[in-house]
């Protein structure tokens, strides 16, 4: 998939940030399932509300979803947050899961990108209103050769997603570079 297709695919341009259901249609499905196997291991209340709650929105009785084998919930799960009311869920588990199991990619974005955290990346005061190109292109780089693409195109996406409209420079970097391509998922197939 070249650049321009994998734009469309995602719908990424500099003032509509992608919204969450869009990033799981396009992110490889081995992702999602480490984000949810996290929380069923981590986190089960957070994994049960979530189930709960997803199959609520989809007019299914929850049971239905909690008697399926671990595997057929996280993929049930997984097409679930797809759908579009079900964005601000999906949004939040993604934030949840950076700040919980992948402390290291936000570590390495915030010191590449000079934003003042505790030590865990977790963000001193407000985000910065624009990032510096020079810094961006750093943070870019170092997260790719940390985590590969899979992982640092997802968090770069779910980081747009943090202040209102995102950062017009990151989301054409997302649109631009060829690296950071999602691979694996439902849109990136099509």
């Amino acid at each position: 998939m070249n650049v321009a297709e994998h734009a469309c695919v995602v719908k990424s341009h500099h003032q509509n940030n992608v919204k969450s259901y869009e990033i799981y249609k396009a992110v490889d499905p081995a992702l999602v399932e480490e984000l949810l196997m996290f929380f069923r291991e981590n986190d089960r209340n957070l994994y049960k509300t979530t189930l709960a709650t997803l199959a609520t929105n989809r007019k299914l009785r929850p049971v239905f979803v909690q008697k399926k084998p671990v595997a057929e919930q996280i993929k049930w799960m997984h097409g679930a947050l797809m759908f579009k009311p079900n964005s601000d869920i999906g949004e939040h588990l993604f934030q949840v899961w950076f700040m919980q199991a992948k402390q290291d990619v936000l570590v390495t974005s915030c010191d590449a990108l000079g934003i003042p955290h505790n030590g865990e990346g977790f963000v001193e005061g407000e985000l910065p209103k624009e990032l510096d190109d020079e810094k961006l292109k750093n943070a870019v780089d170092s997260l790719l050769e940390k985590f590969g693409a899979s992982l640092a195109t997802l968090y770069l996406y779910v980081f747009n997603l943090q202040i209102p409209g995102g950062w017009a420079n990151l989301a054409e970097t997302l649109a631009s570079d060829e690296r950071l391509v999602f691979q694996g998922g439902q849109a990136a197939a099509e």
